[in-house]
This record gives C-alpha cells, structure tokens and sequence, in this order.
C-alpha cells in the first residue's frame, strides 16, 4: 500500500537526472546552431516596412549581409539569453514532462500511457516551462533584432531600443514596458504548448512502437541513430504543424513593430503577406529545429541513461520495496 501512494504522489518522479540532461542538449544545440535561429527571428519579423529593419531576400544573401555589416559577433547576436533560454527551457520541460510521465504511469516506467497523455503530460509541461523562461525569449528576441553596425546603423534609435547585453535588456524592458513587456508574446506562446505537445507525442510514440516491435520494453534504450531518426521525424512533424504561432510571437516581441493585441498582429501579418506571411522564416526555422532538436533529444538520453544508472545502485530493488509495504 505505501509503495501505491509513493506511486502516485506528483513529487515521487522528480529526477534531477532529467533537468541536467535537458540543459546539457539544449546549451549544446544553441551554441552550435544559433545563427540558424537569428535568421529565423529576422525572418519572421521582415515585412517590409520598418525602416530600422534591413531586407532579405533569401538565406544565402541575409548570411552574408550581417557577416558584411555586422561580422561574426552579428551572426551570434542573443546568443546569451538564448543559451540561457534553450538550457532552461529544455531542463525544465524534460523535468516537468518525466515528472507528469512518471505520475501517470504510477512510477513504473515500462507502462505505456498512450498518444492522449502523452500530450497532456508534454502540454502541462509545456505551460509550465513558458511561464518561466518567457522574459529570457523577449530578451533573446530583441537582442536578435539590434541591427547595429548595419546599413541603419546611423539612424536614430530609441534609448529604451538600445541594449549593451542580455542583463541590459531585461533592465531597459522591465524599465519601459514593465513586466508586461517581458511576457509579450505570452499568448502566442501558449498556442506553441501544443508544438511541443505533438513533438513528445509523436516521439514518445515512435519509440514505443519502435520497441513493441522488436518485443522489448517500451524504455528499452536505443541506438544513436535511432534516436537521430525519431527525434527529427518528430520535430519536422510538429515545425510544420505549428509554426505560425512563432511567426505571431517574435513579430509581437519585435521592439520595432507596434501590436495592440494578438488579434491586430493576425490581421495586419494577413493583409501585408497573406496565408504565406505565416511561414515566414520555415526554411531557416527547420534548418535549425530539426537538427537543432536531433542533437538536443540525443545528448539528452545519453546523459539521462547515464546519470540514472548511477542512481540505481542506491534504489531498493522492486522486491526489496514489496517486503517493505
């Protein structure tokens, strides 16, 4: 009976196994792939009429301009916050979504939830992650669209627009917009819970039936090269789905562009480029995401199988805890 309630309890599957192996692939990924995310920003937010704002033609050119104009320290603009960002986020979401996990499956991680709970553990974990690192993603955002030493480098710039760094940022926003302005984008954000949600749910999926097929446990481990395959079947599956809402989210983040609300920010994205206008940036985006995700989800489970093997050692056996109860 005890081992029941032990079961069930929402704090017994915290690991902190999972929140390290989270911020070690998503630290990782970011640094290897963050000029692939500026591009995908400055996309999303182009639409031709802000003067503050360089234009783009395509992937190629928009590299070669900011390496001209701006160089190498151009192409990892925000990289701070992002490294911040992408390790917390990750950590935290890999914590929340095994924790939830694991209170499903009342601590026996060889029971198979199902696709429904799977997105229900991987939207309440998405919730709860967004809540926390959304100021670092308002930061990171708006350091990637600081066009300085570019062709507009010589127009006037406001002083709140103006940062010297990611501690600078959230001063000058926190300052001029209030902790309003670091949640913005917020709402958008909600809606990309269910990127997330999809991506585990596909994930956690294939590999389950990936196992069941070879009759093994459904948390059996798996070759690098299947967790390559898995991971990045999954996030193309759920980019494409999805990625609207961060079209929406980075234009209402954008220091040079003025929203009243998510609805005003849809319609006037629609009257200036249409249907299209939302999938501004996809190229750059899955150029970065899929690889990006591949990487992050790879040295996650390596890392998680490993710190938790160590862990086992000084767990009671199954046995051992049926004697107790």
């Amino acid at each position: 009976m005890s081992r029941n309630k032990s079961a069930r309890n929402p704090l017994a599957g915290v690991r902190y196994e999972h929140l390290v192996a989270g911020v070690s692939g998503g630290v990782a990924s970011t640094l290897i792939l963050h000029p692939l995310d500026l591009l995908k920003i400055r996309f999303a937010v182009s639409d031709g009429t802000a003067s503050a704002k360089p234009h783009y033609t395509g992937l190629t050119q928009a590299m070669s301009e900011i390496f001209r104009h701006e160089g190498i320290k151009g192409l990892y603009r925000g990289v701070t916050p992002n490294v911040w960002g992408a390790g917390s986020a990750w950590g935290l979401y890999f914590l929340f979504y095994n924790t939830i996990k694991s209170w499903f499956q009342s601590g026996n991680s060889k029971v198979h939830i199902g696709p429904g709970l799977h997105m229900v553990a991987a939207a309440e974990a998405g919730v709860l992650t967004l809540v926390m690192t959304n100021p670092i993603w308002v930061v990171k955002t708006r350091l990637c669209l600081q066009y300085t030493d570019g062709p507009t480098a010589g127009k006037m710039m406001q002083e709140s627009h103006r940062y010297n760094g990611m501690v600078d940022a959230f001063v000058k926003t926190y300052k001029y917009e209030g902790v309003r302005g670091l949640y913005k984008g917020f709402v958008p954000g909600m809606f990309g819970v269910s990127h997330g949600a999809l991506q585990f749910m596909a994930y956690e999926e294939m590999k389950a039936q990936y196992n069941k097929y070879r009759n093994l446990p459904i948390d059996a481990k798996l070759t690098t090269a299947e967790y390559l395959t898995f991971a990045s079947l999954s996030k193309l599956f759920a980019a494409v789905t999805t990625y609207p809402y961060q079209v929406l989210r980075a234009r209402m983040q954008d220091q040079h562009a003025h929203y009243d609300n998510l609805r005003h920010c849809v319609r006037e994205t629609w009257r200036q480029h249409g249907l299209l206008g939302y999938y501004k940036g996809l190229f750059p985006n899955l150029l970065r995401v899929v690889p990006a995700t591949a990487l992050t989800f790879v040295v996650y489970e390596k890392s998680s199988h490993f710190l938790l093997n160590l862990r086992k050692p000084e767990e009671p056996s199954q046995e051992e805890t049926k004697s107790t109860s």
